[in-house]
């Protein structure tokens, strides 16, 4: 089973420790699972406009490809501006709806402010929705507090709440091989 470890940013490193995080904790779960984390500031992306998809880039052709190919997702991203980053919302539109298709996903986020939280439940989830994903109701949000001034994770409640969300991850995972 090949696990997406999915940072939705160009920039800053908070949601990059989340996912290595993460990477941990399914490393240590009883079910072994491929992970690979994406980070899109490795890429070039092209704004997607509904061309054919062998007329995106080889870097574009990569990400649609990782993401087609994944059978579960992690996603991290931070709220900016009350939103997604356009990076991750551009990454969606490149993706058939078909492929994510009861795929799990789980979600973490990073904002400046307790309140931007929201973001996941009015943003995230229903483009999720759309593509019919199985999201674990336990995401994590996380705000800068949660992280020293080097941007590593200092709050152990974050740390037990990924722990947990993992654990999560992997039943969606046991449970989507049924469907």
């Amino acid at each position: 089973m090949k696990v997406l470890l999915l940072n939705g940013t160009i920039v800053g490193t908070k949601t990059k420790t989340l996912l290595e995080e993460i990477q941990i904790y399914i490393s240590q779960l009883e079910n072994k699972y491929e992970t690979t984390i994406i980070n899109l500031e490795n890429y070039e992306m092209q704004f997607v406009d509904g061309r054919p998809f062998d007329q995106y880039n080889e870097d574009m052709q990569k990400l649609i490809s990782e993401m087609e190919k994944a059978d579960a997702y992690v996603i991290a991203t931070p709220i900016f501006q009350g939103s997604i980053p356009g990076t991750l919302k551009n990454l969606f539109d490149a993706v058939s709806p078909l492929a994510m298709r009861y795929k799990p996903v789980s979600i973490v986020a990073n904002g400046g402010t307790l309140q931007h939280h929201l973001v996941i439940e009015s943003q995230l989830k229903p483009i999720l929705d759309y593509f019919r994903c199985l999201v674990t109701p336990n995401y994590v949000y996380t705000h800068t507090n949660h992280f020293s001034t080097n941007g590593e994770l200092i709050d152990e409640d974050v740390h037990n709440r990924l722990k947990e969300m993992t654990k999560v991850f992997d039943r969606y995972i046991q449970m989507s091989q049924h469907i």
